[in-house]
């Protein structure tokens, strides 16, 4: 398992890192949409895992709106004067609430079950609100400054994803060696808070290599977004983990050999994009 999980991460960087950093921002925008069909597809299977109707009507509808989005909001005509397009403002404002919503629901598990475990309509809404506002924050965040510098956006975007593995590796490493309290049990019973201290202590790494390339960073908000987006991280695995559970489901899917699918390995950012997004937004433009 360790093998196909090293091998599989060795083919994939590559091609993410040519995507985030020399796709052009149009190509990019249009590249990443069967990424996330998949993921649809395997969302699928959440709300309903033995229904194939199900699974295929929601991976038509998520594909068919990330589309309209594309031909309707060009990549490269996003930003005008330091502002998004008020449509993608929108999507992410709505992306973050959904998270805060999630984040109650997760924390509230598994009483908070009961609302939409049975309701292939509201599942089907948390996915779209899930898999939606990533796809549109990382093209806003990939689409910034590109007629300037054709790298900035795509080092923001590698950035969020740096912060995202810096905080699972060492939740995963902390939480191995010093892990005694559990996080939420009846979410995700291996996580634990050690876990999760360490991971946020981790990103610190991504906050100092930031500073060192760009001194000019004020440091303390850096740490506090960097914080922010390591905790939004965190939550996103968290609510895939409870909708899984419900569907008693171990891996979303299998097309990452010792990954599982699509959905497993963007869990996190899904949230982590939105939130970084936003913040940015209103903190930096």
């Amino acid at each position: 398992m360790l093998k196909q999980r090293i091998i599989t991460a060795l083919c994939l960087i590559p091609l993410v890192l040519a995507g985030i950093f020399w796709a052009p921002t149009v190509y990019f925008a249009w590249g990443i949409v069967p990424i996330f069909a998949i993921a649809a597809k395997e969302w699928g299977r959440l709300i309903d895992k033995e229904c194939n109707v199900t699974q295929w009507s929601f991976t038509l509808t998520v594909t068919s709106l990330l589309i309209i989005i594309n031909v309707m909001f060009p990549a490269d005509e996003l930003w005008f004067k330091g502002q998004i397009h008020p449509m993608f403002l929108a999507i992410i404002s709505i992306g973050v609430m959904w998270w805060l919503i999630s984040t109650l629901l997760v924390m509230s598990f598994p009483k908070s079950a009961k609302v939409w475990n049975t309701s292939p309509m509201l599942k089907s809404m948390f996915g779209q609100l899930t898999l939606i506002p990533c796809f549109v924050s990382l093209i806003a965040l990939k689409s910034l400054s590109s007629s300037v510098d054709p790298y900035f956006g795509g080092a923001l975007v590698f950035i969020v994803m740096l912060v995202v593995w810096a905080a699972d590796t060492g939740a995963y490493f902390a939480g191995r060696s010093l892990g005694k309290h559990k996080l939420m049990p009846s979410v995700s019973p291996a996580k634990t808070l050690e876990g999760l201290a360490g991971g946020l202590l981790t990103t610190m790494l991504i906050v100092a290599g930031v500073m060192y390339v760009s001194p000019e960073q004020e440091l303390g908000l850096l740490i506090v977004v960097t914080l922010i987006t390591a905790l939004a991280s965190a939550f996103g695995d968290l609510s895939e983990s409870m909708f899984k559970r419900v569907a008693e489901i171990k891996d979303s899917g299998k097309i990452l050999p010792g990954h599982g699918g699509i959905l497993d390995r963007i869990d996190s950012l899904t949230a982590a994009f939105p939130v970084f997004t936003l913040i940015y937004i209103a903190m930096w433009m």
